[in-house]
């Protein structure tokens, strides 16, 4: 089955598509989805939500609370209970403003997320078909139109006036073009004018 093939810019598209068993068509929609079962979805991992307690307790690590509380502490020895109780009261009504304002953000963009699926076009049978990006697997052959954003890391079979926006990987501001090919293995990622 495929695997990490290193330096797969520095190979000809034939043996990449023959070391991934893929073919110009795309894969079958059996043989997708069992690279799906065998791989998982095409997703970074999600950062595990922290508690609702754990999210209450943060609210008090800030420098500045820790501050006040010190304040708090000292007022204390010092024998003011005013200035303690006030102090206290602050603090704790920072934390629970910080807390509700913190949660009611989180659930508002694991809502957001819930609602937005970003698609991939991909050659399944040798026909085209839209999927979610979290579908697409090792083998697929991506179709790329204007806008689309890329799944993953791709080898580019073919092109026609292709140029990506690449300046999240390399920084640099215009867009790249981008053409079929082979490139040396040594080729620094700026230079890698066959890959996605």
């Amino acid at each position: 089955m495929p695997q990490v093939i290193p330096s797969f810019w520095s190979l000809p598209a034939e043996q990449v598509l023959d070391q991934l068993k893929s073919s110009h068509q795309g894969l079958s929609r059996q043989e997708a989805q069992q690279r799906l079962t065998q791989y998982g979805t095409n997703s970074l991992k999600q950062k595990r939500q922290s508690s609702t307690l754990l999210l209450l307790l943060n609210q008090f690590k800030s420098p500045i609370i820790l501050i006040l509380m010190a304040a708090a502490i000292l007022s204390s020895f010092l024998g003011d209970v005013i200035d303690t109780i006030i102090i206290l009261t602050i603090v704790l009504i920072s934390g629970l403003l910080g807390f509700w304002q913190e949660r009611g953000a989180r659930d508002a963009v694991t809502k957001l997320l819930a609602l937005v699926q970003v698609k991939a076009t991909v050659l399944r049978d040798g026909q085209s078909q839209e999927i979610s990006n979290e579908e697409v697997v090792p083998g697929d052959i991506v179709l790329l139109a204007a806008g689309d954003s890329i799944p993953g890391d791709c080898l580019i079979l073919e092109s026609k006036d292709l140029s990506v926006n690449e300046a999240a990987l390399t920084g640099e501001t215009y867009p790249a073009d981008k053409l079929g090919g082979v490139l040396p293995n040594e080729v620094g990622l700026s230079q890698r004018t066959n890959t996605l």
